[in-house]
């Protein structure tokens, strides 16, 4: 490349995919602030808050609640290869994308896998699961995702927690698109382990990972009979950085340290509960401006994550030039399908920042001029925008 480089410059966006997410500028401003050792007397200080305000994001009692450096893909796998070693069993539910990289994870611990299915867009069957754990005879660990982001399905814990403790094996799940957004009670639902993304319902930029395990998952880190496969994710190593000891592993990427302080700080700030109600508030009413125009929600309302809506594209319409518009033209961002869905459904997430009205009746009334400038006439104009208005007004 030769000639002058000009100056970065990012065009404006709202991004309402699955992630990441738009961020609060009181986030942006904190990862400005100046850096500070990873050893310096005040930085530890930001480490004990933010190990405070994670336990209280993840409703949790455990010791160690931190985040791992890396987006949530280093979360799983920090989990998944520090509780396995070869000659384990482990049991992993897939109903979609982000249930098979936990398998393909297992499968690279040398661990034994046995992999229990359901159709992309279905929860996981609490029969099969058991089925699978009983054939298992002496499983150690039950992985299962909370939220898939792939589908929109929100998979219901509770049996799964209770098959788990009947076969004494730890209960690792997947919460990388519902913390923060919605109810995660790591302690009340029997969670051994459990781990996210910063990108997602936390509004903070990618790149850190919240882990936390329970003192019976970190006595079985205790206890391996060889060392992690990781030295970068050896969760032995991370608990004694966050711990009292303190002990040098990694130079921490402190400026998304700072990001992350702040961000749980104005979620704690907000109330969680206060966050959930806002997060399906608005999923309530962008599924409400959706169905309106006579697009189809696929997923079964009892099994909906309530700020990732996923909308079956209509026939008529081409998945790539809708979005590409929506970001040329409005500057919208939203997701596409993956894997078997892929051209065939929308993801459209209000996570975090993003969860607002403007984002909501802004997206509907740039999906009708777009549907009008591609001839699409399935729809009834106008319709969109008075149903998610009518949510907003209690009627």
């Amino acid at each position: 490349m030769t000639g002058k480089i000009e100056q970065l410059t990012i065009p404006p966006r709202t991004l309402m995919g699955p992630g990441p997410t738009d961020v609060d500028p009181k986030v942006l401003a904190a990862m400005s602030m100046p850096l500070l050792s990873h050893l310096d007397p005040h930085f530890l200080k930001i480490m004990n808050e933010l190990l405070d305000m994670t336990r209280q994001v993840f409703k949790t009692s455990n010791t160690f609640a931190a985040p791992v450096p890396g987006t949530g893909h280093a979360g799983m796998e920090a989990c998944l290869i520090n509780a396995l070693e070869p000659g384990d069993t482990a049991v992993v539910g897939v109903c979609g994308l982000f249930g098979q990289r936990m398998a393909d994870i297992v499968g690279r611990t040398g661990a034994d896998l046995i992999v229990v299915e359901n159709a992309w867009g279905q929860p996981l069957d609490p029969l099969a699961v058991n089925e699978a754990m009983n054939k298992a005879k002496k499983p150690k660990l039950l992985a299962v995702v909370h939220g898939e982001t792939s589908t929109g399905v929100l998979q219901p814990l509770g049996s799964l927690s209770k098959i788990a403790k009947e076969h004494d094996a730890l209960f690792l799940v997947d919460t990388v698109v519902t913390l923060g957004g919605c109810e995660v009670r790591v302690d009340d639902w029997g969670i051994d382990i459990a781990y996210s993304g910063s990108q997602k319902c936390l509004s903070a930029p990618p790149g850190l990972a919240p882990v936390t395990l329970n003192d019976r998952a970190v006595e079985v880190l205790k206890n391996r009979k060889r060392k992690v496969q990781s030295w970068y994710l050896d969760l032995t190593m991370l608990l004694q950085y966050w711990g009292k000891e303190r002990f040098y592993h990694h130079t921490a990427p402190i400026n998304m340290i700072y990001a992350m302080h702040e961000a749980m700080r104005l979620l704690l700030e907000e109330g969680l509960d206060n966050a959930f109600a806002r997060h399906a508030r608005h999923g309530r009413a962008l599924s409400a401006g959706l169905e309106a125009m006579n697009i189809e929600l696929p997923v079964d309302p009892e099994y909906r994550i309530p700020h990732l809506v996923v909308a079956r594209i209509p026939e008529g319409l081409e998945d790539a030039k809708v979005r590409r518009m929506l970001v040329e033209n409005y500057g919208i961002e939203i997701g596409g399908g993956l894997g078997p869905s892929k051209g065939q459904i929308w993801r459209i997430g209000l996570l975090g920042y993003s969860a607002r009205e403007k984002n909501v009746l802004a997206l509907l009334a740039a999906l009708e001029d777009i549907f009008r400038v591609q001839g699409y006439r399935g729809f009834d104009p106008g319709a969109g925008l008075a149903a998610a208005r009518a949510v907003y007004e209690g009627k």
